[in-house]
């Protein structure tokens, strides 16, 4: 979901807001310099006005702030006759000082904010071309995903989802980059690549698989310079033909999906077990396919470790089994937003790892 842009009224608002704080602090050292006793005065104390004006306002009106200081503080030693003394010549020096160097501040803080904001704007078209938004539908088949990346700033890392409509049937495929963060989206980024080539290609769907292993073997040659090496990534590929009440599995080392029907929720099983991709030549494994049912009304959940290896405060692991037989009968989209609450709140708002969740359900053509 994309958040709404500000409105030009909010935008004023929070600006008002902004220039609040500054103001609040000039009203109040000067009512305190009138209340103390002629041998007291906090009229230095006026050098914090420009520099909490330059922390959060733009130049221009830190410059009108700095000014409003700087005349206030004349006018205070002009009433009570401060004016020309040695310590005021020193105050009204200090004030223009900091008033210079926090207008400075502020010119190199509202620079470096654009330089941020270009880079975020840079990274966020980079992330959605890689991370596609699912479709909503495809053909008889309703889809809803979620992604929650461990990178406070990342859209994307280690974890990756995409869905296809081919010759073949629908096409999916879901899968997790060892590594976390923006080191991994490299990886991502070959894997999705592939795969979106290969789906529509490969008539079946473990040939897709070793298509896929074929583009993490090149990559760890090219970039380790070595065949085997640490970088592997497990995957779960998903062909659902419109024609047959049917889904058709490769595992490759990744956890097993769910199959949500009539209110139970049961776990799939790979028969054998497959190897993670980068890893089969190693293993000597070949990518088998599994067929299962899948008929309208059921509901497949597909998702990365991340759901299911994320600890809350007691070390206890998040149950997506138990979660998504109780939100079973849920909307689609509301059962996904649920167990994405429900995630967050087991792991108090902080992931240690990438989370991927793709929920698929079969309904009448």
């Amino acid at each position: 979901m994309h958040e709404p842009a500000p409105t030009a009224t909010g935008r004023n608002s929070a600006g008002r807001a902004r220039v609040v704080p500054p103001l609040v602090l000039l009203g109040a050292v000067a009512v305190a310099d009138l209340a103390t006793p002629d041998w007291l005065h906090v009229l230095p104390v006026m050098a914090a006005v420009p520099v909490l004006a330059a922390a959060t306002n733009g130049v221009w009106v830190t410059a009108v702030l700095a000014g409003a200081t700087l005349g206030a503080t004349v006018l205070l030693e002009i009433r009570q006759e401060l004016w020309e003394r040695p310590d005021s010549d020193v105050t009204i020096l200090t004030l223009v000082v900091v008033s210079l160097a926090s207008l400075l501040a502020c010119s190199v803080r509202q620079r470096r904010e654009r330089e941020l904001r270009q880079v975020r704007s840079v990274a966020e078209a980079a992330q959605r071309a890689l991370l596609r938004p699912l479709p909503r539908r495809i053909h008889s088949l309703a889809l809803s995903g979620t992604y929650l990346a461990a990178e406070s700033e990342a859209r994307i890392g280690g974890d990756f989802y995409e869905a296809l409509h081919t010759p073949y049937g629908t096409r999916l495929l879901i899968g997790d980059v060892r590594g976390k963060g923006l080191p991994a989206v490299g990886a991502s980024a070959a894997l999705l690549g592939s795969f979106r080539q290969a789906a529509y290609q490969e008539k079946s769907l473990a040939d897709v698989a070793r298509r896929l292993e074929e583009s993490v073997n090149r990559q760890i040659e090219a970039v380790h310079g070595e065949l085997f090496t640490e970088r592997f990534a497990t995957a779960l590929l998903v062909e659902i033909p419109s024609a047959e009440p049917v889904a058709r599995l490769v595992h490759c080392g990744h956890p097993e999906p769910l199959m949500i029907r009539a209110g139970r929720v049961e776990a799939h099983l790979p028969e054998p077990p497959g190897a993670p991709i980068g890893l089969a030549d190693l293993v000597g494994a070949d990518p088998v396919t599994q067929c299962v049912p899948f008929a309208e009304g059921d509901r497949m959940v597909l998702y990365t470790d991340g759901f299911i290896e994320t600890r809350d405060r007691a070390g206890r692991f998040y149950d997506l089994v138990g979660r998504a037989r109780a939100r079973s009968t849920q909307p689609l989209d509301d059962l996904v937003a649920g167990l994405r609450a429900d995630l967050l709140r087991h792991a108090t708002g902080d992931l240690e790892d990438d989370a991927a969740l793709l929920v698929i359900e079969r309904s009448a053509t």
